[in-house]
């Protein structure tokens, strides 16, 4: 299992989460992948997302208009 970070600072909305539902598809079962964005609407947009893939939101922060969210790619 392995981490992958992606950075989407300064992308507007659908843009985040397009990019990460591209970059879920290349990840393995058990993989997490951080998404890193400054998009408010991302806070709508990527869980979502998540739950139309049907993996797993384990965490999500706002850091000072950094939004942040860990998901763990779905098992075989």
């Amino acid at each position: 299992m392995s981490d992958t970070t992606l950075d989407l600072r300064g992308l507007r909305c659908p843009l985040p989460a397009l990019k990460t539902r591209k970059a879920l598809t290349r990840l393995a079962a058990g993989d997490r992948l951080v998404v890193e964005c400054t998009d408010p609407l991302a806070t709508i947009d990527i869980p979502n997302l998540i739950n139309q893939t049907g993996d797993v939101l384990e965490d999500q922060a706002n850091q000072l208009g950094l939004f942040v969210f860990r998901i763990r790619k779905k098992g075989a």
